[in-house]
């Protein structure tokens, strides 16, 4: 319970925890913000992380000067597209079996069921997502949380070659980081939005699941 209530404020309250952690540590804010996109694309463990509403925030906060947004930029992209190539090639060796419930690994003498880890759910809205649109889909994912992680990851699976794989890769994530970054670098800094921050990281959230409401919608329909 009290992790839930730490990640629940902590994506509520993005703008003043990135905040902190800028005046904290300065320039090892940069390496940080890299580790939480680069992770959040890149292992289909985590995708929990922020990720539109980091990259949103990050941008309002070098309106303001506290951040480079050129060296952010750079960083980020390429946080992004070394997550989904790292996911890709994740997925290409390791294959279908992380997902099989009865598949286990050991680690520090204690059996962890991947089932429990990686959900079949998950794995199949990426599969759909990605079937519907082929290549696009990855760069389409980008924009939905969840499938973002596992869409790179069921392309290496389906042994999707890495050369048609790395332009929709850099394509998506050149996309995904500029639209958020530099939506937060101009609006950001708007008193309105300054003033309702946690209004607007919900906002962002509900709107990235959209895609996902209307392939159910149409499934049912």
């Amino acid at each position: 319970m009290k992790a839930l209530n730490f990640f629940l404020d902590f994506f509520l309250h993005i703008d003043k925890n990135l905040s902190l952690l800028i005046q904290n540590f300065g320039m090892f804010s940069y390496l940080l913000l890299f580790l939480v996109i680069f992770m959040e694309t890149g292992f289909v463990v985590t995708p929990f992380l922020p990720g539109d509403s980091l990259l949103f925030a990050a941008g309002a906060l070098a309106a303001k000067n506290d951040l480079n947004i050129y060296l952010l930029y750079f960083i980020l992209i390429l946080a992004a597209f070394l997550g989904d190539t790292v996911n890709y090639w994740v997925g290409h060796f390791i294959g279908p079996k992380a997902f099989n419930p009865d598949f286990t690994f050991t680690i520090f003498n204690k059996k962890i069921k991947m089932g429990k880890i990686f959900k079949q759910e998950y794995l199949h809205r990426a599969e759909d997502f990605y079937k519907k649109h082929g290549g696009k889909a990855i760069v389409l994912a980008r924009f939905v949380p969840i499938v973002r992680t596992f869409a790179p990851f069921v392309a290496g699976i389906s042994k999707m070659s890495y050369k048609h794989f790395i332009s929709y890769n850099f394509l998506g994530g050149f996309f995904w980081v500029t639209l958020f970054l530099f939506s937060g670098y101009f609006f950001g800094g708007i008193k309105f939005v300054q003033n309702n921050f946690h209004y607007v990281v919900v906002a962002i959230i509900l709107i990235s699941f959209v895609p996902v409401v209307l392939e159910v919608i149409k499934k049912r329909a």
